[in-house]
């Protein structure tokens, strides 16, 4: 739907060239702009030629304007309209404690001499991304880790002086 939309707008665009220039706005909801370029000729043609280059972010615009009339958020997720927030699909699996998680992080950095990145610590604990930054922040603030840029990767990595 995306890439038909799109390609109508730029097919409307074309109409300047038989001197309805403004089309393409009037099909994306832009109603104002849309008159102003029907009846000024693309703005002589100026805003008609700028406009080529905008219709993509018309469109995709438009298109989200149009999920948030239908209840969904920008992604095409249904909002829950009793709490505003979108519905959950996928019903959560069972993540591990804060104690578990933050344990689970500190024997994956040990095994990297003290060092872990937070790829490395999603992959050896199994927790998603926000979990795991979240804690390793933590840790951080409480004096546990370090923050460090590896020095040929440029890579983020978490160290723990005492290991």
């Amino acid at each position: 739907m995306k890439s038909e939309r799109l390609v109508v707008s730029y097919a409307l665009w074309l109409g300047a060239f038989m001197g309805l220039g403004g089309l393409h706005r009037l099909y994306n909801g832009k109603i104002g702009s849309g008159l102003l370029w029907l009846f000024t000729w693309g703005i002589f043609g100026f805003g008609q030629f700028i406009d080529l280059f905008l219709i993509p972010n018309m469109n995709e615009e438009y298109e989200m304007k149009l999920r948030l009339k239908m209840g969904m958020t920008a992604a095409g997720i249904p909002i829950d309209s009793t709490t505003s927030a979108p519905t959950q699909v996928i019903p959560p699996s069972p993540q591990p404690t804060t104690e578990t998680l933050r344990l689970r992080i500190l024997k994956a950095a040990q095994k990297r001499d003290g060092q872990i990145s937070v790829t490395q610590a999603v992959l050896d604990t199994g927790a998603d991304f926000e979990e795991v930054e979240a804690e390793l922040t933590e840790m951080v603030k409480k004096g546990y880790a370090s923050i460090e840029n590896h020095h040929t990767k440029g890579t983020i990595f978490y160290e723990f002086p005492e290991m």
